[in-house]
């Protein structure tokens, strides 16, 4: 076994209703709240919120996160913060407001300068207090040290330090119980991705990161569409959420790689949910590593296809990708670009953005170039 190291993430608590027990465990003083106009309308911060103020607390509450956060609203979180005096941050709903709270968290408690700390490993200062509380089952940003920000330009910058990690997660299935079929769809084949990117993690893979990628890929490709086709199945709901925070601890260790470059230029650019853009770019990602990544795409495909139990690897590397694309299209997700407004006269454009995602691409199981980058989109157009 060749050496690794292994973070474990935060501290878990998992059950309904949850996220009040935070009121225990985070310091006194002002806290600020950050989730988005959605979440806040749907009544689904209410508890937290009523647990925190019942408990003297002053919730400085911020709403104003967007899809695909943007720096000016990082900023403007971070502004609030400071002239409250907040003691301690936490951050509800999907991974947009998760990934504010976390570099707002560590914004207000090290005092860094922002474009000073971009990429992996730079920020080494204290944040503030942390909790996380995900109303989605899939960008597992609760257990990660990621916080991905879009800047000029639609390039999107992220932060990768382990002081961003939060001090405590919280997984209640019932926050997420009711989620429209296309927003559980794409935040799941998220999740997958996350794993199926982590397991086959060309620099950081390890004997933990592929335990938790192997049982989150089991979770949740065997209930992600009893999850659509029944929204308020808490059973199918639960193991959604368990999974996609096992797949974001597994690739916080093992980073995700090529898809994901691929993905981000379609959402900083044009927009398209994180979810969506990852399983538009899926099955041409793992066409590309196929050889590559073949025998490791032959062990995790059982988990998913039993049938190809017993064949060789090349058989049961399709088996997966052929099966993962079946299940992106039965999940309702439309699997064009042009079915997203995207120009073809844009995949030049998007193939180089692409390449500006080094910290991702480096983790691929095979080097992707400009070139390929762009066959890859004219695959999917």
């Amino acid at each position: 076994m060749r050496p690794f190291t292994f973070h474990p993430g935060p501290r878990l608590i998992s059950g309904d209703g949850s996220a009040a027990q935070l009121t225990e465990l985070l310091p006194d003083g002002p806290c600020l709240f950050v989730t988005d106009k959605d979440v806040l309308r749907l009544g689904l911060t209410d508890g937290c919120r009523l647990a925190l103020e019942e408990s003297g607390r002053n919730v400085i509450l911020f709403d104003a996160v967007e899809a695909d956060p943007s720096k000016d609203t990082l900023l403007a979180a971070v502004d609030l913060g400071r002239r409250h005096g907040v003691s301690h941050v936490i951050g509800f709903g999907g991974g947009s407001p998760m990934d504010v709270a976390k570099l707002a968290a560590y914004l207000l408690g090290s005092g860094d300068n922002l474009d000073e700390i971009w990429g992996v490993g730079i920020a080494k200062g204290q944040k503030l207090p942390l909790a996380l509380v995900p109303t989605t089952a899939g960008t597992g940003s609760e257990a990660t040290p990621t916080s991905v920000i879009t800047c000029e330009g639609g390039v999107k910058l992220a932060v990768n330090a382990w002081p961003l990690i939060a001090d405590w997660a919280v997984l209640d299935a019932g926050l997420t119980l009711g989620l429209p079929a296309h927003v559980t769809a794409a935040t799941g084949i998220d999740a997958i991705v996350h794993s199926v990117e982590a397991y086959t993690s060309a620099r950081l893979k390890n004997p933990l990161s592929d335990a938790l990628a192997r049982e989150a890929f089991r979770l949740l490709t065997g209930n992600l569409l009893k999850a659509i086709d029944e929204p308020g199945n808490v059973e199918a709901r639960s193991a959604m959420l368990l999974g996609a925070h096992l797949a974001g601890q597994a690739f916080a260790n093992a980073p995700v790689a090529g898809v994901h470059a691929l993905a981000y230029p379609l959402g900083g650019i044009h927009h398209l949910p994180h979810g969506l853009s990852n399983a538009l770019m899926l099955r041409g990602g793992l066409q590309h590593n196929s050889e590559a990544a073949r025998e490791l795409y032959a062990e995790l495909a059982p988990i998913f296809a039993p049938e190809c139990e017993g064949q060789g690897s090349q058989a049961r590397c399709a088996a997966l990708i052929d099966g993962l694309d079946r299940l992106v299209q039965a999940s309702g997700l439309k699997p064009r670009l042009r079915d997203h407004g995207i120009p073809e006269a844009d995949i030049p454009m998007l193939a180089r953005e692409a390449m500006k995602q080094t910290r991702l691409l480096v983790n691929n199981p095979c080097p992707i170039e400009e070139e390929d980058a762009r066959r890859l989109y004219e695959a999917v157009w």
